[in-house]
This record gives structure tokens, C-alpha cells and sequence, in this order.
């Protein structure tokens, strides 16, 4: 006889539809968090004539030893299009190399050339300032205990994936 299939835990009802307000929403806040990063980070990397839409494909690149563009669109989750366009400033800006696979020649390799290496080098003291200043009045225990929450934010959201995945099937 087959097991029955676990009934899944009840999910906390922390929000109602009818008392939903932006000001108190967890995603609301991470996206105003973000963007607060986002244009901090901006600001420091304007120096450099990079904007996000450019840093972050930058940064991403010096990161991983072989990168091509549709990883990087996925890794980013940005369109290929929208990818394209930012690849192709900053390899105008002499930043970025693309080069084609010589077994797939669909497949599009990334490469940072000596001065996108190095303004990519830029960006982890900036993201570390910009992440310190937003944590400025944070204990190191507040701050590993909003990482642990956030991943688990993220392990949850993984598992409804998954679950409406198989509900599709």
C-alpha cells in the first residue's frame, strides 16, 4: 500500500488582502532596499561612467571563469535584448570582449579586457561601503540573523516553485 502524500504545513497568515499595505509588505521594503543600494552604488560608480546596467554585467563577469551571455541574462534575470545592449557600451567603452565559441559558434563567450578587469576590481569596495553604510546601526548578530532570514525567504519561495511545478503536472 502506498504511503499517502504528506498534506503540506498550513502557511502563516502574516497578510490579508484586505490589510495589505506597501509600507508593511517584506517585498515592498526589499525593493525600496534595493533600490537604495542600487542607487548608492550608482552614484560612487558614476566616476567611473558606469551605471548599474553596466557594473553589474562588469562585476558578474570578473566573478566567473567562462560567462556567456545567456548565463549571464539568466544570472542577472534581465532579457537577452536588454543584455545585449548594456554588452555591447561596454564594449564600446573598450570594458568587455565577446568572442564565439569555436564548437557552438551560437554560443557567446564574455571576457573582460585589462581595463574592465580593472574597473570591475572597482566595484567590491564600493558594494561593501554602499552594503556597510545601509547596516551602519546593525550588530554583527542582527546582521547574520537578516542574512539566515533572507535565505530562508529564498529556500520558501524555491519550495512554492517546486511545488506549483508539480501541481502543473
Amino acid at each position: 500500500m502506498a504511503s499517502p502524500t504528506p498534506t503540506p504545513a498550513p502557511r502563516p497568515g502574516f497578510y490579508s488582502a484586505t490589510q495589505l499595505q506597501p509600507e508593511d509588505s517584506v517585498g515592498y521594503l526589499m525593493r525600496k532596499v534595493m533600490s537604495s543600494i542600487r542607487t548608492q552604488a550608482d552614484a560612487q560608480l558614476s566616476i567611473h561612467d558606469l551605471t548599474y546596467a553596466q557594473w553589474l554585467p562588469l562585476f558578474k563577469i570578473s566573478r566567473c571563469e567562462q560567462t556567456t551571455v545567456a548565463s549571464l541574462a539568466r544570472d542577472l534575470e534581465t532579457d537577452p535584448a536588454a543584455m545585449t545592449r548594456a554588452l555591447d557600451r561596454l564594449e564600446a567603452k573598450g570594458l568587455v570582449l565577446r568572442e564565439r565559441s569555436t564548437t557552438d559558434r551560437r554560443v557567446v563567450q564574455l571576457a573582460l579586457t585589462p581595463e574592465g578587469q580593472a574597473v570591475a576590481d572597482k566595484v567590491p569596495a564600493v558594494l561593501a561601503d554602499v552594503l556597510n553604510g545601509h547596516l551602519s546601526d546593525f550588530t554583527h548578530d542582527e546582521w547574520q540573523l537578516l542574512l539566515r532570514l533572507l535565505r530562508r525567504m529564498l529556500a520558501n519561495g524555491e519550495a512554492l516553485r517546486q511545488q506549483r511545478g508539480a501541481d502543473a503536472d
